[in-house]
């Protein structure tokens, strides 16, 4: 018996010993390899431009409620050193790009939870406002967008639920030093129908409600490569010429209460 154990033993511990090996060999490589990879610091880049004659980019959007990657899945303290990062870059404005899509949304709206919206695990909107208070930022409003302007490329619905977002946004959050406009997340291309008169009144709504503080929108350019609300299958492109023409009607009819 006694010889057995130690067979056993002897023979345990040299497959042990056999599987350590090529373990140790693999973190030296790797320790070698990770050497051989690192960045060369002697090495300068020969910039185009050079440094400090760029535009400077001083504003973001917090695309937080999102069409197509994750979303929701940071906390106070990864938006904290977000925020930080953004800072230290010379970021001085961010802009919520959307306060809720479809049922998904970034702060309780009392209003949008009785459409049937999902409660939100965190206030995102408090929390934004928060940072950008503690860090010296302004932050800009991005209003609801239900989803149906993208499906049926009808604008009716977003204006009306927009009236009650507007109200109780500003109600709950409009204390914040921090909130300094707001953005009419509805993206357009094209003349779009009801596209002025929607962005008129919402832009109106929010100017009047805030003591006049700005409102943006964002527009995009159609074409083969674009995805249009209003159209099924974009196989043309829209001549300069006739972007001109339509976004000249468009500024013409909201300008008075959108300010870019």
């Amino acid at each position: 018996m006694t010889d057995r154990r130690s067979f056993l033993k002897s023979a345990g511990m040299a497959v042990a010993a056999a599987s350590v090996t090529p373990f140790a060999s693999c973190a030296a490589n790797h320790e070698k390899n990770t050497k051989r990879l690192q960045a060369d610091d002697r090495i300068e880049s020969e910039l185009i431009v050079p440094k400090g004659n760029a535009i400077p980019i001083t504003g973001t959007f917090l695309d937080e409620i999102s069409h197509d990657i994750p979303h929701q899945n940071w906390g106070a303290k990864e938006w904290d050193l977000d925020f930080r990062y953004m800072k230290a870059m010379g970021i001085d404005t961010v802009i919520l790009i959307r306060s809720g899509y479809r049922k998904f949304l970034t702060y309780p709206s009392k209003y949008l939870l009785g459409k049937g919206c999902y409660m939100p695990s965190v206030d995102l909107v408090e929390l934004f406002l928060s940072l950008a208070d503690k860090y010296g930022m302004q932050f800009r409003f991005g209003l609801y967008d239900s989803g149906r302007y993208w499906d049926t490329g009808e604008m009716s619905y977003e204006l009306e639920t927009n009236k009650f977002v507007i109200d109780e946004v500003w109600k709950a959050y409009g204390h914040h030093k921090s909130f300094a406009g707001w953005y009419i997340s509805t993206e357009i291309s094209r003349k779009t129908k009801d596209c002025i008169q929607t962005f008129h009144e919402m832009g109106r709504m929010c100017k009047e409600i805030s003591g006049g503080l700005p409102t943006f929108i964002s527009p995009w350019i159609d074409g083969k490569k674009a995805v249009s609300a209003a159209r099924s299958n974009p196989k043309e492109g829209v001549s300069i010429d006739k972007h001109e023409e339509e976004w000249n009607e468009i500024f013409d009819g909201i300008h008075e209460y959108v300010d870019a």
